[in-house]
């Protein structure tokens, strides 16, 4: 969801991290709600932009400070009931690499390092942070055949039916 930039901004004897995020990628996870597909985001870092960056995109699973990716990823699919062939994974470096290994559809951004796109089965035509996650979305919707309806429905402001029981 970024290009790997962040910015650390000292302030009161502390510091504060801000990232960049891109408005396209915040789409795909509406058009991936709008499709029931669940969402999810793992990342070594800790920092206060991500949470609440996932808490305003509804993403379904928000794992910060994992060195281990593989282990939050097997987490969410028991959570879900899913098996690993089911899942898809979007990854830019090297530590995403086990669970590129260990999914169904392994996605590499444009700026992956090379080891990462030699590893995928897809490579974004956008950059992390610059549309990659939308690419993604986007790739998994066509081959359901969800995409067009997806559009519609976001266009027109639909709100997921699992949204709408809450």
């Amino acid at each position: 969801m970024t290009d790997g930039t962040f910015f650390l901004i000292p302030y009161q004897g502390g510091q504060v991290e801000a990232k960049a995020f891109n408005a396209h990628d915040g789409t795909a996870f509406s058009l991936a709600r709008l499709s029931g597909l669940k969402t999810g985001l793992i990342t070594k870092r800790v920092s206060e932009t991500v949470r609440l960056r996932g808490r305003d995109l509804k993403i379904d699973y928000v794992y910060q400070g994992i060195g281990d990716k593989l282990s939050a990823f097997h987490d969410i699919l028991e959570k879900e009931n899913l098996k690993p062939e089911q899942a898809a994974y979007v990854g830019d470096d090297i530590i995403d690499l086990p669970v590129m290994r260990n999914c169904g559809l392994a996605f590499a951004v444009a700026n992956a390092r090379e080891d990462v796109k030699d590893e995928a089965h897809v490579i974004t035509d956008h950059r992390g942070g610059d549309g990659a996650v939308r690419d993604a979305v986007e790739y998994i919707l066509k081959a359901q055949g969800l995409l067009l309806r997806s559009v519609e429905l976001y266009i027109a402001g639909e709100t997921p039916a699992s949204e709408k029981q809450q």
